[in-house]
């Protein structure tokens, strides 16, 4: 694969005329004859971004450099890029022959020249002889390798695949992950996919990018994604993760899920962190002889493993192993310091922005809330006509003054009587974090919020948060 830049985007954003910001700050680049992934949930810009390189998109703000020339403006049929999308598209009324040549006819290209071309892509997706064959008559996996030789034909310097092996069924999926992998590799141009599967991702890629919510979370090989994920989100999300909130108690030692740990990732004492560890690398052991134990809640027979589920204390501990275990049972654990990967944790403090209304109220959400401003501003005071005034006793504008408000996510309560809260939202994203569930909540306000539940609410879930007055720590902002 060269090293050699093909296609570059710098600062990419796109936000809709409702407000809805689909991509943001997006920076990437691509390497000529590489093969690499976005990948995230639903709704997370992936293919809003694979559509913008493509030209069926217009980005509001940023550049989209091909060979360092700006082509944002450039229409689709200008640029040297074709899509294989997740329904293929083929023309039934036409004959396998008739779909591959169709672009090159476009072209007004000699008709000895369209032979050699659809003959030798027949032969690329090992379809030859195929010619005369209906559309309808072929499988779905048959039918993807014509939508991709379709593409190919064109002799594109990049191909954008948009999940197209969502419409088949597993073996069929497996199957021609490892045809596409090896198809890239005969064709050397450049591959850009769009997928929310893992596994797909992981199998194909030189390269993956991980989003969530409009933004990279993560770039890196499927290696490096894998072993050392940067955030809580990508740890989730690529495999599967046992996630602990933990503190730092020594020189290479760390507390989570109720034990003492040695791990490598060399980290101040006192610091607060979160511990990733992958099924697969715990160890079943005596209830004495592991560093945490607990009680097997649950046991599940999954082909080639035993998913094994582990109470420990408030945590859950997720353990594969090829050995089975009995509900009820108490077992220990340990696992290998190589195999707990440490990241600082991040601050997931919440601020938002106070008004203050005509009768120095301060409201959010066109709610009003339950303090006054003499309590929130120190030093401040009412005079006798009503004038709210600082310490200094200069009067204060309701008008230029707003307040920050910070409030953990610990000290937010989700309720599904909405209106009973001070702003309702939707779930948008959940991760188990051992003892407790991390969840965003998407609200109207464009304005993201992080909630710890201890319970199970549900992807989608229509909730109002409460907040009372006395968790929240404000800032005068003039």
């Amino acid at each position: 694969m060269s090293k050699e830049k093909i296609i570059e985007l710098k600062n990419i954003t796109k936000t809709y005329e409702d407000g809805f910001t689909a991509v943001s700050d997006f920076n990437l680049y691509v390497n000529k004859g590489e093969f690499i992934t976005f990948l995230g949930p639903s709704g997370c810009g992936k293919t809003t971004t694979l559509r913008m390189i493509a030209g069926f998109e217009m980005p509001t703000e940023g550049e989209i450099l091909l060979n360092g020339k700006n082509i944002a403006s450039l229409p689709p049929y200008e640029r040297p890029i074709n899509t294989v999308f997740q329904r293929y598209a083929l023309f039934p009324h036409m004959n396998i022959y008739e779909n591959i040549a169709f672009g090159l006819r476009q072209k007004k290209m000699p008709e000895d020249v369209i032979r050699k071309k659809v003959k030798k892509v027949l032969e690329l997706v090992d379809l030859e002889g195929f010619e005369k064959r209906r559309v309808s008559t072929l499988s779905g996996g048959q039918q993807q390798r014509i939508a991709i030789a379709r593409a190919v034909v064109n002799e594109p310097e990049i191909l954008l695949l948009d999940e197209p092996l969502g419409a088949l069924d597993l073996k069929m999926r497996k199957e021609m992950q490892l045809e596409l992998k090896e198809m890239h590799d005969r064709l050397g141009i450049t591959f850009i996919y769009v997928t929310h599967d893992q596994e797909e991702a992981l199998t194909m890629s030189d390269t993956i990018v991980v989003m969530s919510e409009g933004k990279i979370q993560q770039i890196g090989t499927p290696e490096d994604i894998y072993n050392e994920p940067k955030n809580a989100f990508v740890a989730d999300f690529i495999g599967e993760s046992n996630i602990f909130n933990g503190i730092m108690t020594g020189k290479l030692k760390a507390r989570f899920c109720g034990g003492e740990f040695d791990c490598v990732d060399d980290i101040e004492e006192g610091t607060h962190i979160t511990a990733v560890v992958r099924p697969e690398d715990v160890i079943l052991t005596k209830p004495g002889e592991g560093t945490i134990h607990g009680k097997v809640v649950s046991v599940i027979f999954k082909g080639i493993h035993y998913e094994i589920t582990v109470e420990s204390g408030k945590s859950e501990m997720v353990i594969q192993s090829v050995n089975s275990a009995k509900v009820g049972d108490f077992v220990g654990m340990r696992v290998d310091p190589d195999n707990i990967h440490i990241m600082i944790a991040e601050d997931h403090t919440n601020y938002f922005m106070l008004d203050i209304n005509q009768n120095y109220r301060p409201e959010f959400n066109g709610k009003v809330l339950d303090t006054s401003l003499t309590k929130i501003i120190k030093g401040s005071r009412r005079l006798d006509d009503g004038t709210l005034v600082d310490q200094s006793g200069d009067a204060i504008d309701p008008r230029r003054t707003r307040i920050q408000v910070s409030i953990q996510p610990q000290d937010i309560t989700m309720t599904d009587h909405v209106e009973d809260g001070l702003i309702e939202g939707y779930i948008s994203n959940l991760i188990y974090k051992g003892d407790h569930y991390s969840y965003v909540i998407h609200t109207d306000l464009e304005q993201d919020f992080i909630v710890d539940d201890e319970y199970l609410w549900n992807m989608d879930d229509h909730v109002g948060l409460i907040m009372p007055v006395e968790k929240m720590t404000f800032r005068l902002k003039k």
